[in-house]
């Protein structure tokens, strides 16, 4: 009797454990998710706890507590990434793991056009879910940040490259920038600075590429309007850019651009400061750049817009005010007319 006794108290608790070894490897590697093929969001900042709960409340998961048992023994609780992760019809609960801990997570292609800033940027990007405007606007103006990165500007502005980006929803400001200034090293890596007139840094060309940018969107015209800025530099004339100013107010600023904000002193008021801005006023793409190195030789100090995206060129004051005349002051010239028409024209 008593040798049966030692086989029952020893046996029972082998057979239970065996059992529940059985239970956990059925629902980690056997037990099928049957619905439908879902995207699952991990949101940053989003703890075991609550990644576990919305598992299981979807059915992705067959049991919470073995999930928690099993990140915990592999020490997975906190390591899971931010993003959209596809789990598939069939997942098993070691597949759904996988898929958290090193899936791929779904990425948006984002365009970023030529000439935006980063206050726009940021806009943007918060408009697909991928960061908190808020969040990339305070690193990307963080001095500490652009030092770090080997930047000699006051924020990112000019470094954040205009391109179309695939990213994951949820990213860190940080993420995002770094990509946006990798690509830009990348996109400039074989631009010769040095090349640059009235010996311009690399820096300084950056911030008159961005106020070509701002100032047209006809191609052809970059390399002209760079000629002007770097006439009226070598003559030490104040470059008098609108984009400029508003740059510097630019948080404040309703659209309206009044007299009183040319005589606001900025260190972007290019009204008011001689010389270029303190730094970039958005972030130009390569062919705007190419036009500050390679500006086209002429005798023009003026331009003024013919309000459908390109300009009148002036050798002298006399000629520009006739064309501010025609073009911005006479209402018939402006009536129906759009920087938009541009595009149209170039379709």
């Amino acid at each position: 009797m008593k040798k049966y006794l030692w086989v029952f108290l020893f046996a029972a608790p082998a057979l239970a454990v065996f059992m529940a070894g059985i239970k956990v490897y059925y629902s980690l590697a056997i037990w099928k998710y049957e619905g439908e093929t879902i995207v699952f969001e991990v949101k940053r900042g989003d703890t075991f706890g609550k990644i576990n709960g919305r598992l299981s409340q979807k059915g992705i998961i067959s049991s919470a507590k073995v999930f928690h048992r099993y990140a915990q023994i592999n020490d997975t609780m906190t390591k899971f990434r931010a993003g959209n992760f596809e789990i598939k019809q069939g997942s098993t609960m070691l597949d759904v793991f996988d898929t958290l801990l090193k899936g791929q997570a779904l990425t948006e292609k984002i365009s970023i056009p030529e000439g935006k800033n980063l206050f726009e940027i940021a806009q943007i990007f918060e408009a697909k879910n991928v960061v908190k405007a808020d969040e990339f606007i305070k690193l990307a103006k963080s001095q500490s940040f652009t030092e770090e990165l080997g930047i000699p500007g006051e924020r990112m502005e000019g470094y954040l490259y205009p391109d179309t980006y695939n990213l994951n929803e949820n990213m860190s400001a940080e993420q995002v920038i770094r990509v946006m200034f990798s690509t830009f090293k990348n996109k400039t890596k074989e631009v010769n600075f040095s090349s640059a007139p009235l010996g311009l840094t690399k820096h300084q060309v950056i911030i008159l590429a961005s106020m070509v940018e701002k100032e047209t969107g006809a191609g052809h015209e970059r390399p002209i309007i760079a000629g002007v800025f770097i006439n009226r530099l070598k003559k030490r004339m104040r470059l008098q850019s609108d984009p400029t100013t508003i740059y510097g107010i630019y948080e404040n600023f309703n659209g309206n651009l009044r007299k009183k904000h040319l005589l606001e002193k900025t260190p972007y008021n290019t009204y008011k400061v001689s010389g270029l801005p303190v730094g970039p006023i958005a972030n130009p793409g390569l062919e705007s750049i190419r036009a500050v190195l390679s500006p086209k030789k002429h005798n023009y100090l003026y331009f003024v817009s013919q309000n459908d995206g390109t300009h009148i060129f002036s050798t002298n004051y006399r000629d520009h005010r006739k064309a501010v005349e025609e073009y911005q002051k006479n209402p018939k010239n402006r009536r129906g007319k759009s920087w938009r028409d541009l595009n149209k024209n170039s379709n």
